[in-house]
């Protein structure tokens, strides 16, 4: 017997939009299904003309259909949604802002949006990675931590807060920009990792000259116009230092974890407790410290520590929190920082294998105590 229309789109329910991870069928993507005896034609509708993903989504559709008893040939033809079609489907994704209108509940940041990751009962760890200066490593840290987390099975997402040194992109090899539904940002993704960064809007050689209002705004954006879904872990690359953005911060994202990164150098060490200090001051509470660049070890097997010793363990102890870990320096850190190959992507070398326990004790040792339950509210 031939195929039934019925049949194919079952068929098509497992098929997700690789960046929506919705059925396409629930998406309302699947526009048409065409039976020719053994020949299935299906016309799938993208959000966006040259959809990144079109590929993926071409020869997912093709596999499922294909494994249907009685088809030989199965065609794949695209058309766009239209613009009704898409606020539609933002609606669905991100809210309805004619029924929430002054409610400061759901859509997006113009219609008064609340941070999603604000909520008591939010099931998702936010995760603030900071240091007292630049250049101790601390974005390098955050890519990787969020790749080992991924690597765990963990749905995790970073928005890179730094909009001046933004860089997580390309540390993560992300090789294309948000896609946009009705103004809603769809993060790109790369190792299992979804971001959302100031380099996406800006060149690389372009200085980024704002104050505070500007800066407010933007990362107000980042974390109400993406369409994040609700990772299981969302990580915050934040500036160096104490500035504008690390007290914004505080405000929007209350339940935060904040983790601080130094280098082993009693200097180092000295400067990176000044945003610990800076958390306590705005309520934020500091769970631990993560020490980077700790040694270097040589061909015969030796470590050497170049920038001195036991500034993570002191800054740790002066917090009363634990040292998450000590990354080495290794020039595989840095290469695959430029290039978009993070280390952690394999956890059987040396600094993987760190970034790999870090993730573990994170995901299992200091699992938050307080159960949340977002279907319980208080009225």
């Amino acid at each position: 017997m031939p195929v039934t229309e019925s049949q194919v789109v079952d068929a098509l329910r497992p098929v997700q939009d690789p960046e929506l991870r919705r059925s396409i069928v629930d998406l309302g993507m699947v526009r048409t299904v065409g039976i020719d005896g053994g020949r299935v034609d299906v016309e799938v509708a993208l959000t966006v003309p040259g959809c990144p993903m079109k590929a993926e989504i071409q020869a997912a559709v093709d596999g499922a259909v294909a494994a249907l008893d009685g088809v030989d040939v199965v065609g794949v033809s695209f058309t766009t949604m239209t613009e009704s079609e898409l606020a539609e489907l933002r609606e669905r994704l991100h809210g309805d802002p004619a029924a929430t209108a002054g409610t400061n509940s759901t859509y997006g940041h113009s219609e008064g949006r609340a941070v999603p990751f604000a909520e008591a009962n939010s099931s998702t760890r936010v995760l603030l990675v900071a240091s007292g200066k630049g250049g101790v490593g601390k974005s390098s840290v955050t890519t990787n931590l969020a790749v080992a987390l991924a690597g765990r099975g963990k749905d995790v997402a970073v928005v890179d807060a730094d909009v001046w040194g933004f860089s997580i992109p390309r540390m993560l090899g992300v090789s294309h920009a948000p896609t946009v539904i009705d103004e809603m940002l769809i993060p790109p993704e790369a190792h299992g990792v979804r971001c959302i960064s100031m380099g996406f809007f800006a060149e690389e050689d372009q200085p980024v000259i704002w104050r505070g209002p500007m800066l407010h705004k933007a990362l107000e954006q980042f974390l109400t116009d993406v369409y994040w879904d609700e990772p299981d872990y969302l990580l915050v690359d934040l500036p160096p230092g104490t500035g504008d953005i690390s007290i914004s911060l505080a405000g929007f994202l209350p339940t935060a974890e904040m983790y601080v990164v130094t280098t082993p150098q009693p200097a180092a060490q000295t400067v990176a407790q000044r945003a610990a200090f800076m958390a306590d001051k705005v309520n934020l509470k500091v769970h631990g410290v993560i020490e980077n660049m700790s040694w270097f070890t040589g061909d015969d097997g030796t470590r050497y520590e170049l920038f001195g010793a036991g500034g993570g363990t002191a800054l740790a102890e002066r917090l009363e929190v634990p040292l998450l870990g000590q990354v080495p320096l290794v020039p595989a850190l840095r290469d695959g920082a430029d290039t978009g190959r993070p280390v952690a992507t394999d956890p059987t070398t040396e600094v993987g294998a760190v970034f790999a326990e870090m993730a573990r004790v994170l995901d299992e040792d200091m699992k938050p105590t307080k159960r949340r339950h977002r279907e319980l509210k208080i009225v």
